[in-house]
């Protein structure tokens, strides 16, 4: 009898331990277990399997070397090296003054869009805020960016206080760093200080490439969410997209359509309108398209309602790997802008 009453102990603990360790936390949940494939063969993986894919880091040369983070074309997310899912396609919202910019971001939210782009230097936080509070859509939905430009690096703890309470927000979903410059590491010391706080949920950096992460990297302490950087078929960084990738971080392109003076050149360009027209579809849905198949999160801007409905019409549709590699054949390591 006391061989059978210590058994079926033996075996009660067993099964809470196993149960314990089926639990799941952190920021977002998930339904399901398992992969799933989309139609274009990209591999969609679940919240439970991607946070154990964050927590497994090889070392190689005593750094740490992360798995790139898969694209769902499902739920059309991203989960993001923090935890917290971001939408593949969002609206840039550089130079759209106030009134422009609520309308714009509110027609991109009652189109479905759900990620949006500003920035100190936009001049223009207080507009998003206000689209954002005004949505009928829950603020939980919407995954709002901004970012912190060199000025107010020496005192970026304050400058992140002002960006909440210009926006009326309780937290930003995701901080960058403008570009480098003078205090960077002391800026993003500050904005991983405000993770810590509950302002911010995910921190990163705009305008950076290989060798100013290889600098930056090692100063500090939680490596960036996302880096966003000029990326257009002119201009693909063939080289620093795959090297970002490979540290867990999420590449996000703006100036997709090449940027102003370019933007007509681009859509016409014989080779990408020639797939638009193979797929029934516009040259700017081909180049949306082709970013999110690199893996690439895209932002293009907009204030005309019906192209901002048909920047986010890119779903239904899948470029060939010779349509990706004809894209590919264009690149010019072309760049538009400064940064």
């Amino acid at each position: 009898m006391k061989r059978l009453s210590f058994g079926l102990l033996i075996t009660t603990m067993l099964f809470s331990l196993v149960s314990c360790g089926n639990g799941s936390g952190g920021p977002s949940e998930t339904v399901s277990n398992g992969t799933s494939e989309t139609s274009n063969g990209i591999a969609i993986t679940d919240q439970t399997e991607e946070t154990d894919k964050t927590d497994e880091m090889e070392m190689q040369g005593g750094e740490e070397i992360m798995e790139s983070r898969e694209f769902n074309f499902v739920t059309k997310t991203v989960t993001l090296n923090s935890g917290y899912e971001m939408p593949l396609m969002g609206l840039g919202t550089y130079s759209l003054n106030y009134d422009t910019c609520i309308s714009s971001v509110t027609i991109f939210l009652d189109n479905g869009g759900r990620l949006i782009d500003t920035a100190y230097m936009y001049h223009n936080e207080d507009a998003v805020g206000t689209a954002v509070r005004a949505s009928d859509v829950p603020r939980e939905e919407i995954f709002v960016t901004t970012k912190l430009y060199p000025n107010q690096y020496s005192d970026a703890a304050n400058a992140i206080d002002d960006a909440l309470e210009k926006m009326g927000l309780e937290y930003i979903d995701l901080m960058l760093l403008h570009h480098p410059g003078k205090d960077d590491v002391k800026a993003y010391q500050a904005m991983e200080q405000a993770v810590a706080d509950g302002k911010i949920r995910s921190i990163g950096l705009s305008n950076w490439y290989i060798e100013e992460l290889e600098t930056f990297l090692p100063q500090v302490t939680i490596m960036p969410a996302v880096v966003q950087n000029e990326i257009h078929p002119y201009y693909q960084e063939i080289d620093i997209v795959p090297y970002i990738q490979e540290l867990g971080i999420v590449v996000e392109g703006w100036y997709p359509f090449g940027g102003r003076g370019y933007t007509k050149e681009l859509l016409g360009d014989e080779t990408i309108s020639a797939i638009a027209d193979a797929h029934g579809v516009t040259s700017a849905q081909v180049i949306l398209r082709w970013n999110l198949q690199r893996g690439v999160v895209v932002i293009p801007g907009s204030s005309n309602p019906d192209h901002i409905a048909e920047n986010l019409d890119i779903f239904d549709f899948e470029l060939t790997e010779d349509e990706m590699e004809q894209i590919k054949n264009l690149n010019r390591d072309e760049k538009h802008d400064w940064y």
